[in-house]
This record gives C-alpha cells, structure tokens and sequence, in this order.
C-alpha cells in the first residue's frame, strides 16, 4: 500500500502550525497528494479547477473588482488623463460619442460585459472625459466634474441598452418574443433583432446629440 499520498496530511498540519497562508498550504497539499498518488501534474491542476468552478459562490466579476481597484491605486486614472491630454484635437464630445458607439457596436456583438460602470467607465472613461473637458474649457468647477462624470456613465447606460437588443441571443430579446408570442404575435428573436437596428441608430443619434450640445453648454460656460 502507498503511504506517500498521506504526506499531504502532514503539510496540512505543519502548515497550520508555521501559521503560513492558509490557501498555500491547502494547495501546497492537494498537488502533492495528487503528484504522490501518481497522478499527472496537469491532471491535479484540472482537478482543482474543477472543484473550484463547481463550488464557487462568488461570481468572477466580484473577483475582478480588486484587480481594478490596484490598478487605480496606482495611478489608472491619472494615466487616462495623461493620454487625452497628449493628444491633439481630443475633446470630451468626440470621446463619449466614440465610447457610444463603441458600447453600442460591442453588446450588438453579445460582448455586452466589455464595458460597464465598475470595468471601464469609474476608472478610464469618466477620468479621460474629465481631462477632456478640462483641456478644451479649462479648469471645471466641482458641480461641472460630476456633470460630466455623470454624462460618461449614462453613455454607458444608453449603449448597452439599445446595442444588446441587435444581439438575438440575449435574455432581453427571448422575454420580448415570450410577452409578444403570449399575445399572439409569433416572432422569432432574429426578427425583434433586426427591428432593433433602427431604435438603436435613433438612440445613437439622440444622445450623440446631447453629449454634444453638453459639451457646447461647457464652453459658453466658460466665456
């Protein structure tokens, strides 16, 4: 009988009692459990993601979220300002209508997790709009910053929201073919897809047109 499989028990307990990190000692001991019960190496990391995908309560997207907040800390936002303010002829109109469409073009492609308030719009968009605006208008007064911080998360808003209806494999799409089939209109989602198009190029255009007359409002503001 092969003993050596056991050595992980022994891991445990020295681990514990070295009080080192308790998630290496636990991984630490599976792999070499796996490793001396003579299995393959890449086998035991499979295994181990295995168990970790099915008993996970904690979605991915929540993982991420300190990944972003290191990032900011050392210096993401201050590294956007620095971008738009090297560039020439940036303005924070031209900024969100790209970013609008950007949104828009991406959720119509079912990459509606691209984008969002928490990945992109607090740590890039918001903070290159700002510098945007700051380096056409000048120095903006603090009601002005979350005015256009507010701006650049309600682009995000309009462009998921009217882009991922062009997606036909989305949840939205199967409750509008289930609300219109029990009135009984049965369409399917490619055609509440392709009826989408127009409503999204209206939205494009309509809030488009704000962000720029916003960005219009900013300027005379400053004179």
């Amino acid at each position: 009988m092969n003993y050596w499989p056991l050595l992980g028990i022994a891991i445990v307990v020295l681990g514990f009692a070295l009080r080192f990190n308790p998630l290496l000692v636990v991984v630490s001991a599976a792999l070499a459990t796996g490793v001396l019960a003579g299995l393959d190496l890449v086998a035991v990391i499979e295994a181990l993601g295995k168990a970790f995908n099915d008993n996970r309560y904690i979605s991915v997207t929540w993982i991420i979220l300190p990944v972003i907040g290191l990032l900011e800390r050392y210096g993401l936002q201050q590294r956007a300002r620095a971008v738009i303010e090297g560039m020439r002829g940036a303005t924070m109109g031209k900024l969100l209508v790209a970013y609008l469409l950007f949104r828009q073009l991406t959720a119509a492609l079912g990459m509606k997790d691209i984008g969002g308030h928490p990945q992109a719009v607090r740590p890039l968009v918001a903070p290159m709009a700002e510098a945007a605006a700051q380096k056409t208008h000048g120095e903006l007064s603090e009601g002005e910053r979350d005015k256009v911080k507010a701006m650049a998360a309600a682009t995000d808003n309009v462009g998921l929201f009217f882009g991922e209806d062009i997606f036909f494999a989305i949840a939205s799409i199967l409750l509008i073919q289930g609300v219109f089939e029990s009135a009984g209109y049965p369409l399917t989602p490619l055609q509440l897809s392709v009826w989408a198009i127009p409503t999204a190029i209206c939205a494009f255009l309509i809030h488009g047109s704000r962000i720029l007359a916003f960005d219009r409002r900013l300027g005379r503001a400053r004179r």
